[in-house]
């Protein structure tokens, strides 16, 4: 069997796939560039997703199985995929713990107000009179869009300060570490309780655009929103309307419809907008996480067993 990676993966990882899979011929590349020398007789190929085209799709005559070493597969060529029956796999999950702390700790930063401390202090100056303004986070209430394993971990950790916690998903049903779970249609019914509203939507047809301005309306105007999912679940005028009117009284944002951000960006420079560079889920123990869910699948596909983790439904795109 021949697997193919255009991913980089560093060298004890290499030695460590060899050593246990004598019988199957890995071929480690540095990029797509270098991988497509081998594309053609790939069975298996591992990628971030983001290198994929029509025109490798077509050149993988053998290709069987494609492996993302992310949750994210936005831009794989779909359709090119599904006509050819590849099976595709990605890792998610991996970013459950990263994210849930990032998620944590953000609403933390703004509710403690740690920016202002942070610049008094470079500044030299004992700013004991703001703290008129500091907030708590326990026994809030957090509403999570987008209840998978992420979802799930921030529960989880909300838990520890004693949230009620409200998932919302496609489907509605129970999940763990959640008091409520609702459908993606009840949703304007349930933010007028919400204190945090944290978005960790997909990008797909049926997310883009999720967010509308009849959501922010129904926060309460003390909310935060918090969305590390994907940019595109809601227009940035969206939220600079709901701040501006005061709809809600901050915006923590990770991700962005266009990034990186154009520096001209009026997100930039809002005094309610906490902003980081999409890296809600950045870890040392990414690649470790995802290639541990590829030597998993490895061993089912080698055994001839179908049913691999985190297997993508293509019509559905996630």
């Amino acid at each position: 069997m021949n697997i193919v990676s255009s991913a980089e993966i560093p060298q004890n990882m290499q030695d460590h796939f060899t050593a246990t899979y004598p019988s199957h011929q890995f071929q480690f590349c540095s990029g797509m560039e270098e991988a497509e020398t081998y594309i053609q007789s790939a069975d298996i190929l591992l990628t971030y997703g983001e290198d994929l085209t029509d025109e490798l799709i077509e050149q993988a005559a053998e290709l069987k199985w494609i492996m993302v070493l992310s949750a994210g597969i936005d831009e794989l060529p779909f359709e090119a995929i599904k006509k050819k029956g590849i099976i595709v796999t990605n890792s998610r999950g991996i970013h459950k713990i990263p994210m849930a702390e990032y998620a944590i700790g953000m609403l933390l930063q703004v509710c403690r107000n740690a920016e202002l401390f942070i610049d008094s202090q470079r500044s030299h100056q004992w700013a004991r009179g703001e703290r008129a303004g500091l907030r708590e986070i326990s026994n809030k209430t957090m509403v999570i869009v987008g209840a998978g394993a992420i979802g799930q971990e921030l529960a989880r950790l909300a838990k520890a300060f004693r949230m009620k916690t409200i998932g919302v998903s496609h489907s509605g049903t129970e999940k763990s570490y959640f008091d409520e779970m609702y459908t993606q249609k009840d949703l304007a019914s349930v933010l007028p309780n919400a204190d945090f509203v944290v978005s960790i939507l997909p990008s797909t047809k049926e997310t883009r655009g999720f967010f509308r301005k009849e959501h922010f309306e129904k926060m309460p105007p003390s909310a935060i929103f918090l969305n590390m999912g994907r940019g595109d679940a809601v227009a940035s005028e969206t939220i600079l309307d709901a701040l501006d009117r005061g709809e809600i009284a901050h915006a923590i944002l990770d991700v962005f419809e266009q990034e990186p951000l154009p520096a001209d960006h009026p997100l930039w420079d809002h005094e309610k907008v906490t902003m980081t560079p999409h890296v809600s889920g950045a870890s040392p123990e990414y690649l470790p996480r995802a290639m541990d869910i590829f030597e998993e699948n490895l061993e089912k596909y080698v055994s001839g067993d179908q049913q691999l983790v985190n297997t993508i439904q293509l019509d559905r795109g996630y």
